[in-house]
């Protein structure tokens, strides 16, 4: 239940015996016969009496339910009523925000919404109510609900970078030696190996007992960090877009082959961040704090990732436009505390708007192929995401010698 601050203003019955009023006087001035000026007098007298008329009233909007979920392109329903506290009639009428729209019928108190990209979109409600025995009309115009629409992540799974995983069962192949089913090598048996894998052809043959190691399956923590500086209008802004669908897509992919997800929001100082676990609710709560839409998270200041919110040896997953100094230096940071970092550069071409020479853009595309060394230098490894190809085929251009090492 939202109380809506109200602004009020002479009703259309106060303007209408106002205008009355007036045009007696008038007509008693030029004809010169004050006893027209009597007919004005009890419309006059309403107007005074206005002092004690009963108070005005408040208004309350309420929506059931105040915050709705849902994902692109599907609709919601939202029940919207108001109320005065004296009983006053109230006129409600409601509206959404640019990039919402009202779906078939816009009948109160049940409408249908619908949005098309990811966003917080408020639910208007603009109420109108009498007071002061009419002569007063009060309008406003309040929050009543919140839609909150998650990002669709492409079903193509993503790879995460090769490098040294958790010693956790999971299920991604590598190269140790352990509980798995991938052949790795036949060595000697040495007195505490389990019978079961004892090879006995093998060992028939040679004479003596032999037994079969096989590589293990482990499992990774991978953390999503996503860049939420403010961005120059323009190509910038527009390729923002894509951070929430790629960081949703990695922490999908992540939850999907049982590894732990979590996720790092960094802009303006402000952090929020949510720590890995597993689990499809997981995804949601990685989906509610990236929109800030629910209170699962923690916030932190500063311009780093905070250590609590990045698990030992975690693989970091980034998104940014790779445009701001600070969210740079926060990837070089996860770097020196030892995690794998790629970056992944949403940003397609370059983010200056209109027509302009060749030679700035080809000076642009310079200046980011150095800032890929530099960074390739430090230890973390960036790659370009252009808009005509998809999450899994960029994320295959990273260097395979940076994740073994």
């Amino acid at each position: 239940m939202t109380a809506v601050e109200l602004r009020w203003r002479p009703s259309p019955l106060t303007r209408s015996i106002a205008t009355c009023a007036a045009a007696a006087i008038v007509a008693a001035l030029l004809a010169g016969r004050w006893e027209l000026a009597a007919f004005a007098a009890p419309l006059l007298g309403v107007l005074c009496s206005i002092g004690w008329q009963r108070g005005k009233p408040s208004v309350t909007v309420q929506a059931e339910p105040v915050f709705q979920r849902c994902f692109e392109g599907e609709s919601v329903l939202v029940t919207v009523s108001a109320g005065a506290e004296d009983g006053s009639a109230v006129t409600l009428d409601c509206s959404v925000v640019t990039g919402m729209e009202l779906v078939g019928p816009t009948s109160l108190p049940t409408l249908s919404v619908r949005a098309s990209r990811w966003g917080r979109y408020p639910l208007l409600a603009t109420v109108r109510v009498g007071g002061r025995g009419g002569l007063l009309e009060g309008t406003g115009t309040a929050d009543a609900a919140e839609v909150c629409v998650f990002p669709v992540a492409p079903p193509q799974s993503t790879a995460i970078p090769r490098t040294d995983l958790l010693d956790r069962l999971g299920t991604h192949l590598t190269r140790h030696v352990g509980p798995g089913v991938e052949f790795a090598d036949i060595r000697p048996y040495v007195p505490g190996d389990q019978l079961r894998t004892v090879n006995w052809p093998v060992s028939a043959r040679r004479g003596a007992l032999h037994v079969t190691e096989r590589l293990t399956d482990r499992a990774a923590d991978v953390v999503a960090l996503v860049d939420t500086y403010p961005q120059p209008p323009g190509p910038a802004t527009a390729a923002t877009e894509r951070i929430a669908r790629g960081a949703a897509q990695v922490v999908q992919s992540a939850l999907r082959y049982g590894d732990r997800a979590g996720l790092v929001a960094l802009g303006s100082r402000n952090v929020r961040w949510l720590g890995a676990d597993i689990g499809q609710r997981q995804f949601y709560r990685v989906l509610d704090t990236m929109l800030g839409a629910s209170d699962t998270f923690q916030n932190a200041t500063g311009t780093l990732a905070p250590r609590p919110a990045v698990p030992t040896r975690a693989i970091v997953i980034a998104f940014s436009t790779m445009l701001d100094t600070e969210f740079a230096l926060a990837l070089i940071d996860l770097r020196k505390r030892g995690h794998p970092v790629v970056a992944i550069d949403v940003l397609d071409g370059s983010p200056l708007e209109g027509d302009h020479d060749p030679l700035v853009h080809r000076m642009w595309s310079m200046q980011r192929s150095f800032m890929y060394r530099d960074m390739a230098t430090v230890g973390v490894d960036v790659v370009g995401w252009p808009a005509a190809v998809t999450l899994d085929q960029a994320m295959a251009l990273v260097p395979v010698h940076r994740a073994r090492r």
